[in-house]
């Protein structure tokens, strides 16, 4: 199954439609990471042509990291979509609470394959603080990043317009830095501070659900068979607590993007 995304983002955004949710299968990782990433532009390019900007939410792992590589393989070739890259605001989902060289931190792998090559202007990359940075815990961060986001939104608000966010998944149905059973899944807060984390770096910044299901559009970002039965688990209407991936709900879409591997547990189509 192929993205198509060019007119129909731009046709979905315009007239305010909210489709189902769906899934989208690819054959593998590699083509899953081309065809986000030419829905990615189509998606940010409809957003600028509706009102002026785009916004987008972040993620890092393998596959994440492989979209955005793509993006800026795009970003230098003639396309029927562009975006105007000075006009992107850029967020993240959630943030490894270390120093900021520190080679876990998504931000700095955000920028060595995207951001800096498409020059998206600093005022507009807004990165969860670092460890070694102004705040020394990660409440206090997270409170900044909350009142980032404040402060972008529409007077009254407490969240910006995100056009899209991303997402990976964990094997366990982590999103973000959502755990199972962990404190965070059950925050209503807009961006909550993770300790003890199952996977290390342990202490983290995340956004919380309240924030993830404000955004326009959640797409998910899975590759590998070792995800797969977190994925038809998630798919089935499993309880969030258990995993956190089925309480992921965007406002207009949510959209699974699979590799064929992390669809195969999936039930077949019916004819």
């Amino acid at each position: 199954m192929s993205l198509s995304p060019g007119d129909r983002v731009a046709a979905e955004l315009a007239d305010g439609g909210a489709p189902a949710p769906d899934v989208v299968i690819e054959p593998d990782a590699e083509m899953l990471a081309r065809a986000a990433a030419a829905a990615l532009v189509a998606r940010l390019a409809a957003a600028q042509a509706v009102h002026g900007t785009a916004s987008v939410v972040l993620t890092g792992g393998g596959i994440g990291t492989a979209v955005l590589e793509h993006v800026a393989g795009l970003a230098a070739e003639p396309a029927r979509e562009t975006v105007d890259w000075t006009a992107v605001d850029v967020w993240w989902g959630d943030e490894r609470f270390v120093p900021a060289a520190d080679d876990e931190r998504n931000e700095k792998g955000a920028r060595r394959v995207l951001l800096d090559r498409v020059r998206v202007p600093d005022e507009r990359v807004h990165a969860m603080p670092a460890s070694d940075g102004e705040f020394a815990e990660p409440e206090d961060a997270a409170e900044w990043y909350a009142g980032q986001l404040a402060a972008a939104a529409p007077e009254g608000q407490a969240l910006p317009r995100i056009d899209v966010l991303l997402l990976g998944m964990g094997p366990e149905g982590h999103v973000a830095s959502i755990f199972p059973d962990s404190p965070a899944v059950t925050d209503e807060r807009p961006v909550v501070a993770v300790r003890d984390c199952p996977k290390p770096p342990p202490t983290r910044v995340s956004l919380g659900f309240a924030a993830i299901n404000a955004a326009e559009e959640v797409w998910l970002l899975v590759s590998g068979k070792g995800k797969a039965p977190a994925v038809a688990q998630a798919l089935s209407g499993v309880e969030p607590a258990q995993l956190p991936a089925a309480g992921v709900r965007g406002r207009r879409a949510t959209r699974w993007l699979l590799d064929a591997a992390a669809a195969s547990e999936l039930p077949a189509p019916s004819a």
